[in-house]
């Protein structure tokens, strides 16, 4: 219940600073890609309430690791604001309607990916570095392709909600959310490398990172 009552308000408070940001409902329902962005967000929210995922500590966990959870949240606060006021105000945006679209299509795309592995993982899946009770180690379906899927889908996904309102200031805020990301993974390696040892290793070395061929 804790779970779905946090969704729910992170949705309308992030949606909420969207609409103030954009100078109030009347200006934000007023465009068709801001519609469908909500209609969007909604309803991945909605197919999140339906998963297994937890915030769980499990049975070992990397504690030092939990700054990674506020530090995401000012950065999702502020992604909920900014890019909607800089569109608003005309303030380094890019150029092009079919941009916000682009980023609408990618701001579902990265949804469904963020939110994929966590309907495969189930009880598994944390939104700590932890160890979950029965954990074992899924190297098949995306993850056999890439070790962090969900990662990736918030990248996109973030990246879209910037797009979507022609933000330079958006896509910084990608670019600041990147490391963080990078140090959560870092840490989630070590601890299934500790973990899983060689088993980890040869699925490691046979799987990229977050981008095939790249990382």
């Amino acid at each position: 219940m804790t779970r779905a009552v946090l969704t729910i308000l992170s949705t309308l408070v992030f949606l909420g600073l969207a609409v103030l940001g954009a100078g109030g409902f009347q200006n934000f329902f007023c465009r068709p890609a801001f519609i469908a962005l909500t209609v969007i967000l909604l309803a991945l929210s909605g197919a999140a309430l339906f998963s297994s995922g937890n915030i769980s500590p499990g049975v070992r966990e990397d504690r030092g690791n939990r700054w990674v959870i506020p530090a995401l949240g000012v950065i999702g606060l502020i992604a909920g604001y900014l890019p909607a006021y800089t569109d608003r105000i005309g303030f380094w945006v890019l150029d092009g309607n079919a941009l916000r679209w682009l980023g609408v299509v990618l701001f579902a795309a990265g949804g469904a990916l963020r939110l994929w592995p966590v309907f495969v993982l189930g009880r598994r899946f944390s939104g700590l570095v932890a160890i979950q009770p029965g954990h074992a180690l899924v190297t098949t379906g995306i993850y056999g392709i890439i070790r962090h899927p969900s990662y990736l889908g918030l990248l996109v996904n973030a990246a879209g909600w910037a797009l979507a309102f022609r933000s330079g200031v958006g896509l910084l805020l990608v670019a600041l959310t990147l490391p963080v990301v990078l140090a959560r993974i870092s840490a989630e390696e070590r601890l299934l490398r500790s973990q899983f040892g060689s088993a980890y290793d040869a699925y490691r070395a046979r799987t990229a990172c977050l981008i095939p061929g790249l990382y």
